[in-house]
């Protein structure tokens, strides 16, 4: 099927109408009708080529909600016309341990991306969100629950999901004192998880103009890292560090905010920076990191969002004004994710 959609052509051109083929569903598939797709910072890192390994043409978006339109004839999970998204991948190897337990962002052959990878026959390119249609085997769609505004829940399914399953793996209970790393697409969900989670949350930003945003957002303290006595105020004060901060920064002194026993958790990639096992050793404290959340999980997560009213700050633009999105985002200027309403492709 002939499908319009934005793509990618070279890392150094505007993503421009393109069209591209979707298959009608197989035995267990189904034909999504996109009507929103987020913008996450990792479509720029690959449509720019900034990772390296990025195959062009490329059609970004992993952060998928749309309504299902065609259902393959063995499909048992889903009928036509049910709310459902797509997130980073959709598909995995099934076999591996990951696989099995549920955890197929771990896939010891790889998960097939929603994008800029290839299907499990090795040659089927992938395309993603910034598209009117896409399709997906039925066991890696993620119903949506009734009543969530619908696109300010595309991007749960990449922000969402990469804040909440830390934070659900590693135990976060009510009362626990929170430090979330970073105020921006992630960071803002971190805190909104987190209060709903019942934990104390303290948002740790290198920009003390953001005060003002944490505390709207729900968290109970705000602490600028610029001050020259930040880290020596804040010493041993946290159960748990959220990191969302993709910039290179001091592991070090931010384990030092950390009590015994303390963890915390990398979910933004920056570049290497030293760590000093005394940061670790000497308060039996842990660093570890994190990476999306399997098809469990990630429904885990959407189902908890929808009881208690967390959804992700957003604004929504017209394809056309993508490539303006892109440049914004890389200004830190949103507030907190773009989210491309999909009848302006339709329409263009």
């Amino acid at each position: 099927m002939k499908t319009p959609a934005y793509a990618a052509f070279s890392p150094k051109t505007p993503l421009a109408p393109h069209t591209i083929e979707r298959r009608e569903p197989g035995p267990h598939e189904v034909l999504i009708d996109i009507l929103y797709c987020g913008v996450c910072h990792t479509d720029i890192h690959l449509a720019r080529d900034e990772w390296g390994g990025s195959v062009f043409p490329m059609v970004p978006g992993h952060e998928i909600v749309g309504l299902v339109a065609k259902v393959g004839p063995q499909v048992k999970k889903w009928s036509v016309g049910d709310v459902v998204g797509v997130g980073c991948f959709v598909d995995s190897c099934r076999e591996c341990a990951p696989c099995r337990d549920g955890e197929e962002q771990y896939c010891e052959k790889g998960m097939v991306l929603t994008y800029n990878s290839c299907e499990k026959d090795g040659k089927t390119p992938t395309y993603g969100g910034y598209s009117t249609r896409i399709t997906v085997d039925e066991n890696y769609v993620l119903r949506i629950p009734p009543g969530m505004p619908l696109e300010r829940t595309a991007p749960l399914l990449c922000a969402g999901i990469t804040t909440y399953s830390p934070l659900r793996h590693f135990g976060v209970r009510p009362g626990d004192r929170v430090g979330v790393v970073g105020l921006g697409g992630l960071g803002h969900m971190g805190v909104k998880i987190a209060k709903a989670m019942g934990a104390r949350v303290t948002v740790l930003s290198h920009s003390p103009g953001k005060r003002d945003e944490a505390l709207r957002l729900g968290a109970d303290d705000f602490v600028a890292t610029v001050e020259a006595d930040a880290f020596r105020r804040n010493a041993k004060r946290f159960d748990f560090l959220l990191d969302t901060v993709s910039a290179k920064h001091d592991y070090n002194e931010y384990l030092g905010l950390l009590r015994h026993d303390g963890t915390m958790v990398l979910v933004g990639i920056p570049e290497p920076t030293a760590l000093s096992a005394g940061s670790l050793v000497m308060q039996r404290r842990r660093l570890a990191g994190s990476l999306i959340g399997g098809i469990r999980e990630t429904q885990e997560m959407l189902d908890f969002c929808a009881e208690h009213k967390v959804y992700s700050d957003v604004e929504v633009i017209p394809i056309g004004k993508i490539n303006e999105a892109y440049d914004r985002v890389v200004r830190s200027d949103v507030r907190y994710r773009f989210v491309i309403d999909i009848a302006s492709l339709k329409q263009s």
